[in-house]
């Protein structure tokens, strides 16, 4: 996920978290920070600690050492039930309750903490709509009635229903099929462009973790290996397990991690009609195949609605070079 860089002051703080369970430490002395409006993406393969450490967030577990601040309160010193309520959860099989309607599940969480029920229709109406649903047509919808896809897009809205400022989410696409789970990414990134919530992302693959993230962290064996940019992460991997799990599929991934953002100088003021359009927030992959698909010399580059400059394709081909 690419984003402006601006300041931002970390929501949650891990100090030295270690978590054991019997015969096996799952975390392991973990320290770092989640940034307020961020997507923290946790990296690694089965076993290396990553869903433990999400879970011990909203106290689903608790942690055998160290502390866990929320927005600079010790974690254990609140109640997890109401912690619980105050934190967004998405997870891979959904969870949605197959008894009640999509608007009852969205809106279950804003129920518990005692919302109004025109509040909570009015919250589940917003959601629906965001998520690219007529409310009129699903809000009395059971969701043995709902596809693969829109039950994850449920799953989401029930997540952000309540409003809170903490997402944590667990492999949310991994049970879709390649395009879909595409689609709902990319989706999500525009949702969270709008929104700006603090999100802890868990995933093992690492195309979804640089596109996702905002930082990543790379875990192995419960440790904390490389806390970087998608950028920083594959231009400069800290040691050979980073380096070898990256793979061989290097230079594909630095053209999704980077966007146009890092050419703005290549941009030229003389925007022309005729020219296809590409936003700003664009990667260079997607930039690429904008210029496959066009034919087109030259794009007209947009952030949002405002005119930024045109990129000429040999610009582009230039830099993909010395990426080289």
């Amino acid at each position: 996920m690419v984003v402006m860089k601006t300041r931002r002051s970390p929501l949650i703080i891990f100090k030295n978290i270690t978590k054991k369970f019997p015969g096996h430490i799952a975390v392991d002395n973990l320290s770092f920070t989640v940034q307020k409006g961020e997507i923290l993406v946790l990296l690694g393969r089965s076993g290396s600690g990553k869903t433990t450490a999400l879970r011990l967030i909203n106290r689903l577990i608790e942690p055998s050492s160290g502390q866990i601040l929320i927005n600079g309160k010790d974690s254990t010193d609140l109640d997890p039930t109401i912690l619980r309520r105050s934190i967004g959860y998405a997870i891979q099989d959904i969870g949605l309750f197959p008894h009640m309607t999509v608007a009852e599940n969205i809106g279950i969480v804003p129920k518990l903490q005692g919302w109004p029920e025109s509040k909570i229709q009015a919250r589940v109406e917003e959601l629906l709509v965001m998520m690219g649903f007529d409310p009129k047509n699903f809000c009395d919808v059971y969701p043995g009635k709902l596809s693969g896809g829109q039950k994850q897009r449920i799953g989401l809205a029930r997540a952000l229903a309540a409003d809170p400022p903490i997402i944590l989410m667990d492999e949310p696409f991994g049970a879709l099929d390649p395009l879909m789970r595409e689609q709902l990414q990319n989706e999500f990134i525009e949702i969270q462009a709008n929104i700006q919530k603090t999100i802890v992302f868990v995933t093992h693959d690492v195309r979804e973790a640089v596109k996702m993230g905002d930082r990543i962290a790379v875990l192995d064996q419960g440790k904390l290996i490389q806390l970087a940019s998608p950028d920083e992460l594959i231009q400069n991997p800290k040691n050979a397990f980073i380096d070898q799990f990256l793979g061989k599929e290097r230079f594909s991934l630095l053209l999704q991690a980077k966007s146009l953002q890092s050419l703005i100088e290549k941009f030229h003021p003389k925007e022309k009609e005729k020219n296809p359009s590409v936003p700003l927030k664009s990667t260079l992959m997607e930039t690429l195949m904008t210029f496959k698909m066009s034919t087109s010399e030259t794009l007209a580059v947009y952030d949002d609605k405002q005119y930024v400059g045109d990129l000429e394709k040999e610009d582009l081909l230039d830099n993909l070079l010395n990426l080289l």
